[in-house]
């Protein structure tokens, strides 16, 4: 088993339209107003950025996040990353009703010297951390969701006036 490969794997439920989820979730760059843990999100060119990460151990990580496929029609948006982790990441969407549910999976490679050399150790530390910001995430995207629903509503609302 190598100890610096992750897999990880969460389920949100949100109550939003997919479209609305997929248009924030797609905006790599407005990530910061909405999760906590990530601290910037700099465009590098067209389909990529780069992100700084940081929960609640006294880490940073550093990647690059490059979208290689964005399907609104089968809502799945997902990106290669490159830097202290390696991988990928994967949304993928579903509606029920009025409700959606995001699926977010992950597989990793830790690139980062403080994490390579504590992975044996530290490793479930690192596990729990991420397990925190996926749920920080995700009430922060919920929140964000509810003012983002309400301005396209009252938007498209003076459109018709």
């Amino acid at each position: 088993m190598d100890l610096n490969r992750y897999t990880f794997r969460s389920v949100w439920r949100l109550d939003a339209t997919s479209d609305d989820v997929f248009e924030v979730l797609a905006d790599l760059e407005h990530y910061p107003l909405w999760w906590p843990e990530v601290q910037r999100a700099e465009p590098l060119h067209h389909s990529s950025s780069e992100l700084i990460v940081r929960s609640l151990l006294p880490y940073d990580l550093t990647f690059s996040s490059s979208q290689t496929r964005r399907d609104h029609f089968a809502g799945i948006l997902e990106a290669s990353m490159h830097g202290d982790l390696d991988g990928f990441s994967r949304w993928t969407l579903t509606t029920a009703g009025t409700s959606c549910t995001a699926v977010f999976e992950e597989e990793v490679i830790a690139h980062k010297p403080l994490l390579r050399h504590l992975a044996l150790v530290a490793r479930p530390a690192f596990q729990a951390n991420h397990r925190l910001m996926m749920r920080h995430g995700q009430a922060g995207l919920q929140t964000y969701l509810s003012g983002y629903s309400a301005a396209l509503r009252r938007t498209h609302l003076g459109h018709q006036q």
